[in-house]
């Protein structure tokens, strides 16, 4: 039987009472609590590896790439077949431990196959199981993919995890023990009950938390509220704002919800949008938010291949006549060009994108190095079948420069 944990041979085991999992497994000591107000004292303060938590969504992926889609009633074969980790919060953690992170993750398996194989991949590539439950009985979460080989797009049918993780089976000294010397903590809002139990905790802690915004959630808007940082998929801040564009989204995002520093939107092919607040606004007067967008894109170069970020003047009150004004200012990157030929499956890019800026938070990017960073790890990782086949580690050459 594969442990639920990477710990050592002394340590012992918890009983959780009445559910019908195995308990978690309790680290040999708890450490004193570390208030971390700047995520980035990690590095000045001689940590070369910041810790990152996550909770969230895991799962084995059953990637099947197909030459196109399938009509109804058709029956086609695969031409390739390929069996590997996934979930959000397991692919972006990846992320971040092959670019130095030392991750920690909070979820749930069953005593399965499948589990078993969720937690010797994320344990291969540095990630602590320790905070895993796993289920005696049940299903691990787990999903078919089918990967358009002609357009280049996926399809994903998930199957959930069964019995789900409840709060009550995470421990307050396991929770306190997660939380210990983290340096930030992500959340792609599964799990949501348990999730906000974490970020109560770790606002208290004043640990910084950034949240993946894919689509709307149940437990979302309450996870919002804790956030310092949030992630966007494309169609999210107008979907859950009912703004007319997505600079405006942005400006009424930050407006909603005042402890945010900065919300990222993702835009596929096009780059990302990211949105930074600031103290001050200069006196030059507001600037319409659509307008700076617009200025922005023009200012792109079309014949550069590799990501680039295009800043606005910082400190500026950028405005929107539907819900206001901010202080802060807009940055535009672009993102990587991959030739057709070396394009093979968009599977995981967006939580590539998020692992990579974990790294830059916690090791003190700035945005403008930062989005661009970001863009050309999620291009690798477009290279590969699956969400982390090609997920590059930070001394490879593909990340030369950045």
């Amino acid at each position: 039987m594969v442990p639920c944990a990477q710990q050592p041979p002394t340590a012992q085991l918890h009983s959780l009472g009445r559910h019908t999992c195995r308990g978690i497994i309790l680290p040999p000591r708890l450490h004193r609590r570390r208030r971390r107000p700047d995520i980035a004292a990690a590095m000045a303060s001689g940590n070369p590896n910041p810790v990152v938590l996550g909770c969230g969504g895991i799962s084995v992926d059953y990637l099947a790439t197909v030459a196109s889609f399938p009509n109804p009633d058709d029956k086609i074969r695969s031409l390739e077949l390929k069996v590997q980790g996934g979930g959000n919060t397991g692919n972006a953690l990846t992320a971040a431990a092959r670019l130095g992170l030392r991750p920690r993750i909070i979820s749930k398996v069953a005593n399965d196959a499948q589990g078993k194989n969720i937690l010797s991949e994320l344990q291969a590539d540095g990630i602590d199981t320790t905070y895993m439950l796993v289920a005696e009985n049940g299903n691990s979460p787990f999903t078919y993919i089918i990967v358009d080989e002609q357009t280049k797009t996926r399809t994903c049918i998930h199957t959930p995890g069964s019995p789900p993780l409840v709060p009550e089976e995470l421990t307050k000294a396991n929770l306190s023990a997660a939380l210990d010397g983290a340096d930030i903590v992500y959340f792609d809002v599964r799990l949501h009950d348990t999730a906000l139990l974490v970020a109560e905790e770790a606002s208290q802690r004043k640990i910084p938390i950034l949240i993946d915004a894919e689509r709307k959630r149940e437990g979302l808007d309450e996870l919002l509220n804790f956030a310092s940082y949030v992630v966007c998929s494309a169609k999210f801040p107008q979907a859950w704002t009912g703004a007319s564009s997505v600079s405006v989204a942005l400006v009424s995002m930050l407006s909603r919800l005042p402890n945010i520093k900065f919300v990222i939107v993702t835009l596929g092919e096009k780059g990302c949008l990211m949105l930074e607040r600031s103290a001050d606004a200069s006196e030059a007067g507001e600037i319409d938010a659509d307008a700076l967008f617009e200025s922005l894109q023009k200012k792109v170069d079309q014949s550069s291949t590799m990501p680039k970020c295009i800043a606005s003047k910082s400190n500026l009150r950028i405005s929107a006549d539907e819900v206001g004004s901010i202080s802060g200012r807009l940055l535009l990157s672009t993102a990587e060009v991959i030739p057709p030929g070396e394009l093979i499956d968009t599977t995981g890019a967006g939580d590539a994108f998020i692992g990579a800026v974990l790294y830059g938070l916690c090791t003190g990017m700035p945005p403008e190095r930062m989005l661009p960073f970001a863009a050309k790890v999620a291009g690798c990782g477009c290279r590969g079948l699956g969400a982390r086949s090609s997920l590059p580690h930070r001394t490879d050459p593909c990340l030369a420069g950045y």
